[in-house]
């Protein structure tokens, strides 16, 4: 018999390969088109592959939606382990606001950050992917926050970090519903509220450590 033809064929793309493209497919129609122009045929068609190898990996829009908040949400975390420089600290107030400053980076470079955590969408899949993630944000912000200073106790029953983050986002929120992105004014605004809220739970001038401690004995306590 002849020898086979040599295959054109490329090898088969690993499952998280595919993942990647599937979501990056969904997170420029997201963009383009917003939460009520997301199907799983789009994103198929954009990502240049059969629709049901789309649903292999995600059966529904709203898992779409969740995956990608949880690719916002691992930006926001990557955010709070960015180093801090100790030293330029004035007290805990400078902190907070580099913190937001970095959250409204996040915002200001992806629109699909925007569509998924500051607009109305009315999925409650994802609102409560949205809430749980902050939850989590808010023991990160936690900690970062105690590296630095000596925090003074705190209500065990109220998520103290978490509502401060969730409080902000309503301001920018209002902003992109206005504007369409969260304008400087604005902006400014959500960095008050964050500020003005923890300030109910910490002191003006909140002892600050002479150096930050270390993450493993953050943990252990």
């Amino acid at each position: 018999m002849p020898p086979r033809p040599a295959s054109t064929r490329k090898p088969r793309a690993s499952s998280q390969a595919r993942i990647a493209v599937i979501l990056d497919a969904a997170r420029a129609l997201l963009t383009e088109q917003g939460v009520a122009g997301l199907s799983i045929y789009g994103v198929a068609e954009r990502a240049q592959i059969p629709p049901s190898s789309v649903y292999h990996f995600f059966a529904s829009v709203p898992a779409l939606l969740e995956a990608l908040t949880a690719d916002v949400h691992a930006a926001f975390r990557a955010a709070l382990h960015q180093p801090v420089e100790h030293a330029a600290l004035r007290g805990w107030r400078d902190l907070a606001r580099l913190v937001e400053q970095r959250m409204l980076a996040i915002y200001a470079a992806d629109a699909a950050a925007r569509q998924l955590i500051l607009t109305q969408h009315g999925l409650a899949e994802i609102t409560r992917a949205d809430q749980q993630h902050d939850l989590e944000l808010g023991q990160l912000l936690q900690q970062l926050f105690e590296r630095h200073f000596a925090l003074p106790p705190l209500p065990a029953d109220v998520d103290v970090f978490a509502l401060a983050l969730e409080l902000s986002d309503r301001i920018y929120a209002r902003s992109v519903q206005l504007h369409g992105v969260v304008s400087p004014r604005l902006a400014e605004e959500g960095m008050r509220v964050f500020e003005a809220y923890l300030g109910l739970y910490l002191p003006p001038h909140l002892p600050k450590r002479e150096r930050p401690l270390e993450q493993l004995q953050i943990a252990s306590r």
